[in-house]
């Protein structure tokens, strides 16, 4: 069934809009890191820990500073960098300040936006950013660009402190200067911060790896660690090294999936596909190599090439398959095929870890198709399922009031907001009621 123009866009809208339960956001980070893990000569089980703010409460709309962070912060976790960095623009213009300037400045590193990141790194120093902070943004985007002399010098200049280690190593990875890298990477882990601690870490592991195996090439070894900087959000890095992989050794697997994740992540569509359809000659079975492969078809607009990739990795087993079944959902209403979406909907609802965004994208698309009545049945068994969740009456709000239950729309509507006050969808429902 293909559905009009008319009513198609805000289909979508509304798909795109919906707010993302935190196992969903985290899987950009958690099952990117599996797959580039698990992409080397020896699995090795890991356990991933993520430590995050809460970030679904109640906002008071009137700190639009605070309430745009953490819209970006989703947007970010999920890999959208695009309009992660809208978020963290708008943040920055409500007066966000250095954490918003800090925020946007990451987003524009992973956009490869070069003269974006020097534009905020002035106004970081304008606000007063702690020197260590403006010396690791600076030799990044010295390493970024290429410019290796000069990161050196800034770096080797600096006080010490565990930002200057860090890009001392990183410097030192990119020269192949492995005992250099190492060394640095000790001083980071026993520094005082936290984050490049733990990226520290993900670093050293690829050498530890690649200890276990003596008699392996350095190819191995340049792999291994482009994995780490895979992991720690520095593909711009990984990438000319993963180059110099794939050139000597052009049958290597799990190189060309790496390659092919940081292309995608880094908004390389066209040269991931590329690479990601030369990972899956080489193994067409491999369920994440079918699922960046359909990443990469979504990226460039082919909905139907996409839609049946994520169906292959669907059947061969990729998790979490709820993911797929909202990716599928989402390239289906692109693609105006309405009863496929649905499917999808229906599928992630009927899941034992379903969320509450499940529900939201099938009354979404059920209201929006004019299977008003649909939505209703759902948004009722999302209020069973959550009593005690502002989303779910506020989703049955809506739904009632698109079934003519005004009644039981206010009702629902204002036990949202006794919930979250601060839920602006249900209180602009309600004041269209009242």
């Amino acid at each position: 069934m293909k559905i009009p123009p008319r009513i198609l866009a805000p289909i979508v809208l509304a798909v795109s809009c919906t707010a993302v339960l935190m196992i969903f956001l985290w899987w950009q980070l958690t099952q990117s890191t599996a797959l580039i893990r698990t992409a080397s000569h020896r699995e090795t089980p890991q356990e991933t820990t993520v430590e995050t703010e809460e970030l679904t409460g109640p906002i008071d709309p009137r700190d639009r500073a605070l309430f745009h962070l953490r819209q970006g912060d989703l947007l970010a976790l999920r890999g959208q960098w695009d309009e992660a960095e809208s978020e963290y623009e708008q943040a920055v213009k409500a007066n966000g300040g250095l954490p918003a300037l800090r925020k946007l400045a990451q987003a524009q590193l992973q956009r490869r936006d070069i003269s974006g990141v020097r534009s905020t790194l002035r106004k970081l120093k304008k606000e007063g950013a702690r020197s260590e902070d403006l010396l690791l943004l600076e030799s990044i985007v010295a390493l970024r660009t290429g410019e290796l002399v000069d990161a050196r010098k800034l770096l080797e200049n600096a006080e010490d402190s565990p930002q200057k280690q860090y890009g001392l190593a990183l410097l030192s990875i990119i020269e192949g200067s492995h005992i250099q890298a190492q060394e640095q990477l000790d001083l980071v882990v026993g520094g005082w911060e936290p984050v490049l601690r733990s990226h520290a870490r993900t670093l050293q592991a690829a050498y530890q790896e690649f200890s276990l195996f003596p008699e392996s090439s350095n190819v191995h070894l340049i792999t291994l660690l482009s994995r780490g900087l895979a992991q720690v959000q520095e593909c711009e890095l990984a990438l000319p090294l993963l180059i110099q992989v794939t050139q000597v050794k052009d049958d290597y697997r799990d190189a060309w999936i790496i390659q092919g994740y940081c292309e995608v992540t880094t908004e390389r569509p066209e040269q991931a596909l590329a690479s990601l359809e030369h990972a899956y000659n080489l193994d067409p079975q491999k369920p994440e190599i079918q699922f960046f492969l359909a990443r990469s078809y979504a990226d460039l607009g082919d909905h139907n090439n996409a839609i049946t990739f994520f169906e292959y990795a669907l059947t061969n087993g990729f998790e979490p398959a709820a993911e797929v079944y909202r990716l599928i959902a989402q390239e289906a209403l692109l693609s105006g095929n309405a009863d496929l979406a649905l499917k999808q909907y229906e599928a992630l609802t009927q899941d034992s870890k379903a969320t509450i965004e499940s529900y939201e994208g099938y009354v979404n698309a059920s209201i929006t198709l004019d299977r008003k009545e649909d939505a209703y049945i759902i948004a009722k068994q999302a209020v069973d399922r959550w009593p005690e969740n502002a989303s779910a009456y506020d989703l049955l709000g809506w739904a009632s009031l698109e079934s003519g239950k005004k009644a039981e729309a206010v009702q629902a509507l204002t036990r949202a907001l006794e919930i979250n006050p601060y839920l602006m969808s249900a209180k602009e429902r309600l004041r269209t009621i009242q």
